[in-house]
């Protein structure tokens, strides 16, 4: 194996190990980190939580002889940071542990770090090997890297369609899960504890009633949103139960309670821009819009989303609400029993 291939296949380890804190990490990135000695992996590590230890400390902590490290190499799929925050900078650290190699992923697009982990590294004396598996390492931080380079959150659109094209019978059902199948559902759920929060439009929330919580899977509950311009949604939905937080974008600017906040939007203006910046003004790196069709097809119109994933089942509705509708070839395609789920990206 030559030495491009090994930087590889260390690089993937570190992809593999940063995905188990997918959803955990918010706001910070999902970074793993292996260190290598004499072709062998003798440390590894990942970022589980925002304000615990970088990827790059626990991989060094889980050396247990840390002399060998002055004769390693580690790989990290970000570029370690240079500057204090909640944690010390692992820059300095991989410096004083006198680890004379860094190969890194990508380079890290954040203000406060682009760049100067690399220089500061370099300019005490090691090695650094840059853009291995970088696309992958960008994937692996897509909503990191939409947030601080495009401003505005990471944008996941989400819905069910029949084989015939349609995502309701009669207005009154949008269930997925009555589209599709339980396992499909459990998938959903499980989205949802990867993303800090998700929206429906106004039809959606008073005909389906959403709970839009985690029950599926174990995870966070994400950041609720709805759209009332008229603030004329039943106060006894579920969305108003107090139970996680909640914004609804309407005609009043007004905090009902800790977990409910109404933001005011100028109706005249087209929804979904002012929805971004509010979201990114907030910080919110990433949403799932889940349904229905309008606010679905004002996310595609607008060119304002990242990537679909769409279910379709195995039935027919002959009639009804048609499918949002995005004018090209899925980029990823998989069979879920009687099902099958089609991924588009919108790169631009």
């Amino acid at each position: 194996m030559n030495i491009q291939d090994k930087h590889k296949k260390y690089m993937q380890r570190c992809i593999e190990l940063a995905q188990t804190a997918l959803g955990n990490t918010y706001e910070n990135p999902v970074v793993g980190a292996v260190i290598v000695h004499n072709d062998k992996i003798i440390g590894e590590g990942y970022h589980c939580k925002a304000g615990e230890p970088h990827a790059e400390v626990n991989a060094i902590n889980s050396v247990k002889n840390q002399e060998l490290l002055k004769e390693s190499t580690i790989y990290v799929s970000l570029e370690p940071c240079s500057h204090i925050g909640k944690t010390p900078a692992c820059s300095t650290l991989i410096i004083n542990k006198k680890i004379p190699r860094v190969v890194i992923g990508t380079i890290d697009s954040f203000s406060k770090v682009q760049g100067r982990g690399v220089k500061m590294l370099q300019d005490a004396g090691i090695e650094v090997i840059t853009g291995v598996l970088e696309s992958e390492c960008r994937e692996l931080n897509k909503r990191f890297f939409t947030f601080h380079e495009k401003k505005r959150p990471y944008v996941i659109l989400k819905w069910a369609q029949t084989l015939d094209g349609f995502i309701d019978s009669d207005g009154k059902y949008s269930n997925e899960s009555w589209i599709t199948n339980n396992v499909s559902k459990i998938l959903v759920h499980k989205w949802r504890t990867e993303e800090p929060a998700i929206l429906v439009g106004r039809i959606t929330a008073e005909k389906d009633n959403p709970k839009l919580n985690v029950r599926e899977w174990t995870g966070n509950n994400p950041l609720r949103i709805t759209i009332d311009v008229k603030n004329v949604l039943p106060s006894d939905l579920n969305l108003f139960d107090n139970s996680q937080p909640t914004i609804v974008f309407s005609n009043i600017d007004k905090e009902i309670s800790p977990n409910l906040k109404y933001v005011k939007i100028d109706s005249t203006q087209k929804l979904v821009p002012q929805i971004l910046n509010h979201l990114y003004s907030v910080g919110i790196q990433s949403l799932i819009v889940e349904g229905g069709e309008s606010i679905l097809s004002q996310f595609i119109e607008a060119g304002l989303w990242d990537e679909a994933r769409v279910f379709v089942g195995n039935k027919l509705f002959v009639s009804g609400v048609k499918a949002p509708l995005i004018n090209k070839l899925p980029n990823e395609k998989y069979k879920i029993f009687d099902s099958k789920l089609f991924i588009y990206k919108n790169k631009y």
